[in-house]
């Protein structure tokens, strides 16, 4: 995974490089299950458009070089080691993460997604949660316990986890409860039943290593 830096620079003008980009539908999907899930869409204090970032666990690097592999004409430099430090001082390895340019199609989604700074969910969030991105939220923020799916959902209000069920019910027939997690926030969670429809539909999706939020189709 070299830096792709030297090759742009090195023949294209980035702007020109920049002009010729255009978000695919694989790479919509993966931006919008990333955006219910872990991920960032960041303008910077002098910035005109918004970059995309992905940051996940160590053990999780597989998945991140996975969306890095498919958001690779996006990015300068490939996937690295974020560090920390401690309370004394020692240095040490928190995440893998990578990120995009800075781009007018991912500042149009920072729009839609994002309100004073925050994430929010828009009211037209069911034209763009395919089954991709499902798949996609649910390895970011989805866990499997005890026969039935659970997402963690605790940067949205009441209003967006009821939105967030309406459109699943919409675009998939799949019908989620929420409950309030102390004063961590709302989360959902689904029945067997309704989380077998779920294992259903993203299994196709799964990558490899997050194939332990998959459980068996079995009734």
């Amino acid at each position: 995974m070299g830096s792709r830096r030297g090759k742009i620079f090195g023949g294209l003008a980035l702007e020109a490089y920049k002009n010729g980009l255009n978000l695919t539908s694989t790479q919509i999907s993966i931006l919008i299950g990333s955006l219910l899930g872990d991920g960032t869409l960041r303008t910077g204090d002098k910035a005109v458009n918004a970059n995309f970032k992905i940051e996940h666990g160590l053990v999780q690097k597989d998945y991140v070089v996975w969306k890095y592999d498919n958001f690779k004409e996006w990015v300068l430099t490939p996937p690295k080691i974020s560090y920390r430090y401690d309370n004394n001082g020692r240095k040490y390895k928190k995440s893998w993460w990578f990120r995009t340019i800075r781009h007018p199609k991912i500042t149009f989604f920072r729009n839609l997604f994002y309100n004073n700074g925050k994430k929010v969910i828009p009211n037209v969030v069911g034209r763009y949660l395919d089954s991709l991105a499902l798949a996609v939220w649910i390895m970011d923020d989805g866990s499997f316990n005890r026969g039935i799916y659970d997402i963690s959902t605790y940067s949205f209000k009441e209003n967006e986890i009821q939105a967030l069920q309406k459109t699943l019910k919409e675009r998939f027939q799949i019908i989620g409860k929420y409950f309030s997690d102390r004063d961590k926030g709302f989360r959902m969670y689904f029945s067997r039943s309704e989380s077998l429809k779920i294992s259903s539909i993203i299994s196709p999706y799964i990558v490899s290593c997050m194939k332990y939020k998959l459980p068996l189709l079995t009734p």
